[in-house]
């Protein structure tokens, strides 16, 4: 196989020259040849640099291992079972759970990489690192003998929203009383509705404790939400005032979700987690340094941003194994050509390479906007924890929602084929659609950004808006950028407008006139720093190949995305109606240049081969052509 790679002529342009690829792949043999210079930058860049080894390779190698090899046959309940004999593996796979937890970046790769081999997996790991254990050790954990967790004798699990109460998760009803002639708590679900909505609490995995959000009520007074730690089986069974109902199978893969409930459950003092939000003295004072209910609860479930980060990974894991067997797929897939009894490739047709063109754009801007949020969260202090926290949220909503798009793209793509379980591509669709709901509806944390940003906060991406129509042109990322980033100031100030001339006395009505062009900011913020991350990424290229990728991908990417806003920027005077004319050609263009590359651009996404192999699709395969995936028919 050859690799096409530019260099810039005496002219300035770029030509095209076929070289060998060298250096083979750590990930083993390839069947689209050998890994090249530059996929191995461009997985460099992909994988967090130089600290890939420590944050990612750990858990690309365990999914590599038999182990995590795919079981076709399994019923819902033996899946499930097999994600926690998983998640055994992978608390046997780190020295320090604790110190897992405590590591965003990690956690976060856990995810990205388990998420596409074992979405149940990757639910329970999330719960169990970041939502239980991560939830303790933010509180008082370090003065907790944590070793039943940390070894997983007891799995853990983390019990929020209710059934009445999901997205207003702050008006929950549990509550767990102080009863001052013991100390402790007593916990107690008042009605049908404060049930815990769908928290995996069944007795599969053996015994398990939970983290449970509840009402402090202290002599009557309710003193905010907090956490308390709440032994919920053992070997024999639930324990007593534990009540826990099956909840019917959803889309994904399957996970024990649960209705949960408590009838006057006693827990003892330590069952507080308590920090500088909240502490609790032995005659019921509650000492605070959070001056209301709704912070203190917000403090309490922290650990939600983390899980966002998490949701995130999850979702660019799953759209770059698309992709990989989508690109696949368009090379080994023949059909007719234009001349009688010729075959070509699907990936000839400008109609079907064009299309993934864009899905992987789309897909290396995620991953690196994601990239950008968790080193920003990593790294983040007081003064600036509320700008990250946005960040996370508006990133977290595009990231899976364009995974959404990617996935829908790439199965389609396969035709009827993708719909094949055994083809992988309908799973990660069904299994994505969680990360859309999870720690936070996407839908809801973009309308709180949304607001934030327009009532006043401002971002540095949203200052930097100049553009010259008359001198800009469409090969100049820096004139693409700054497009984007008219757009998102046009929403803002239309937002605004709306906000201002609002019905007066009915706040919901005036939010209702400016929540579409607050949105609408809101996308166009997110795609702006997606793309100012990706642009970045190419300029720490070290391969002149790759960063001729990555700047080709950034430009696709702004291209496809300013070609939504034309209207506006011509009507503003940011974009001349030469531009509007010329913009059909520019995206064919940059895809035509971009279309020899595909499977440099997948291969650089290092899934391992022991994944792979096992996806028909993602070798040529049919369903049809292997005996073992067709069940035998009786009679």
């Amino acid at each position: 196989m050859t690799l096409l790679t530019f260099q810039k002529n005496a002219s300035g342009s770029r030509d095209a020259e076929e070289t060998d690829p060298v250096a083979q792949s750590p990930a083993g043999p390839d069947p689209f040849g050998p890994h090249s210079l530059t996929t191995a930058d461009l997985a460099h860049l992909l994988f967090d640099r130089q600290d890939r080894g420590r944050v990612h390779e750990p858990w690309r190698k365990l999914i590599g291992t038999e182990a995590f090899s795919r079981r076709r046959d399994l019923a819902p309940l033996a899946r499930t079972e097999l994600s926690y004999d998983r998640l055994q593996l992978v608390n046997a796979a780190v020295d320090n759970p604790e110190s897992l937890a405590s590591d965003p970046a990690r956690l976060a790769a856990l995810h990205e990489w388990t998420g596409f081999v074992d979405s149940g997996l990757c639910t329970l790991s999330s719960i169990h690192y970041n939502l239980f254990l991560g939830s303790i050790l933010d509180h008082d954990g370090y003065g907790r003998n944590l070793s039943d967790f940390t070894t997983l004798r007891r799995t853990g699990t983390f019990l929020c929203t209710e059934l009445a109460h999901g997205n207003d998760a702050a008006a929950l009803e549990t509550t767990a009383t102080f009863d001052p002639s013991t100390g402790g708590f007593v916990l107690h679900t008042p009605t049908p509705g404060a049930r815990k909505f769908m928290p995996n609490t069944s007795l599969t995995g053996g015994p398990k404790s939970a983290v449970v959000a509840a009402r402090l009520i202290v002599d009557g007074e309710d003193r905010g939400v907090f956490l308390f730690l709440t032994p919920l089986s053992d070997e024999r069974g639930h324990l007593p005032g534990v009540e826990v109902r099956a909840l019917p199978e959803r889309a994904g893969s399957p996970v024990d979700h649960c209705l949960t409930s408590f009838d006057q459950v006693r827990l003892d003092r330590g069952a507080l987690l308590e920090a500088e939000h909240g502490q609790l003295a032995p005659d019921g004072t509650l000492d605070s340094n959070v001056g209301n209910r709704r912070k203190r609860f917000l403090r309490s479930i922290g650990r939600v941003t983390t899980g966002k980060l998490c949701m995130s990974a999850a979702a660019v894991g799953a759209s770059r194994t698309a992709l990989a067997i989508a690109v696949r797929h368009a090379h080994l897939r023949h059909i007719s050509g234009p001349r009688a009894g010729e075959r070509i490739p699907l990936v000839a047709h400008r109609s079907h390479h064009g299309r993934l063109l864009n899905a992987l754009a789309q897909t290396y801007a995620m991953t690196f906007l994601h990239r950008e949020a968790v080193t920003r969260w990593t790294e983040h202090t007081a003064a600036d924890r509320d700008d990250v926290e946005r960040l996370v949220a508006v990133a977290k909503g595009w990231v899976t929602w364009q995974a959404r798009d990617v996935m829908t793209e790439c199965r389609e793509r396969c035709g009827a084929q993708g719909l094949f379980a055994v083809n992988a591509l309908a799973g990660l669709q069904a299994d994505n659609e969680g990360t859309i709901t999870a720690e936070g509806d996407n839908l809801v944390i973009w309308v709180k950004a949304a607001a934030e940003m327009v009532l006043g906060h401002r971002t540095d991406q949203a200052e930097k808006t100049e553009t010259s129509a008359t001198d800009g042109d469409l090969d100049d990322v820096d004139f693409l950028r700054g497009l984007l980033a008219a757009a998102e100031s046009l929403w803002r100030a239309r937002a605004r407008v709306a906000l201002r001339e609002g019905p007066s006395g009915n706040p919901v009505a005036r939010w209702n006139g400016a929540s579409e062009a607050a949105l609408t900011m809101v996308a166009a913020h997110a795609e702006t720093r997606a793309a100012d991350a990706l642009r970045a990424a190419a300029e720490q290229a070290a391969d002149p190949t790759a960063r001729f990728l990555l700047d080709g991908l950034c430009r696709l990417f702004l291209l496809r995305r300013i070609r939504q806003h034309t209207g506006d920027l011509l009507a503003e005077g940011h974009l001349t109606v030469r531009h509007v004319r010329e913009l059909p050609q520019a995206v064919d263009a940059v895809i035509a240049a971009l279309a020899p590359h595909m499977t440099t651009l997948v291969e650089a996404f290092d899934i391992p081969d022991e994944v792979l192999s096992d996806i028909p699709l993602a070798n040529g395969s049919s369903i049809v052509e292997d005996a073992a995936l067709l069940p035998a028919l009786a009679g």
